[in-house]
């Protein structure tokens, strides 16, 4: 469904001359800020462990077709590294790539003045003096930290839906 409305492009494939018509799949759609969707509300929806966003658009608007308006809206680019991880793809990650997964990544203390609740993260450096009340965050904490910033999504009414669909179309072919 999401590419059907792609403007097709003469390409020649294997550079003899001969062309062959794609899928422009280098066009990249967004919503206008002036869109009836910016003055719409959300629904924020926390991205549960193995969900994918076909099964959220299929649970939310009743059709996994629709999983292009989860990722545009979420300005998702690269479903690999935009999309929240697995449990079990986080450890795999976080594994291949530190080498110890329980050394220090980096300490953290509470901002002391305005917002106290906000942390103010302090690099894990020899030379600097780390304060006594910093908690150690280690490279698998900070990592599952990253993931769940990415847990929240928001969703577009399903009473929008039809307006997305059309502004995408003309945007697409622009």
């Amino acid at each position: 469904m999401y590419f059907m409305h792609f403007p097709k492009v003469a390409y020649d494939v294997k550079g003899d001359g001969v062309t062959t018509q794609m899928t422009d799949i280098t066009r990249r759609a967004r919503i206008s800020q002036n869109s009836i969707i910016y003055k719409a509300s959300y629904d924020y929806y926390d991205v549960e462990d193995t969900q994918k966003p076909e099964d959220i658009a299929y649970d939310y608007y009743g059709d996994a077709n629709l999983h292009w308006i989860i990722l545009m809206v979420n300005n998702i680019n690269d479903i690999y590294t935009d999309w929240p991880m697995s449990v079990t793809r986080l450890e795999r990650y976080t594994k291949s790539k530190y080498d110890n997964v329980d050394a220090i990544h980096h300490y953290e203390i509470y901002q002391e003045s305005g917002d106290t609740t906000v942390t103010i993260e302090l690099p894990n450096d020899a030379a600097q003096t780390i304060p006594v009340d910093a908690t150690a965050i280690t490279n698998a904490e900070y990592e599952e930290a990253e993931v769940e910033k990415k847990r929240r999504i928001r969703l577009i009414r399903p009473e929008y839906v039809d307006t997305i669909r059309e502004e995408f179309r003309k945007s697409i072919k622009a």
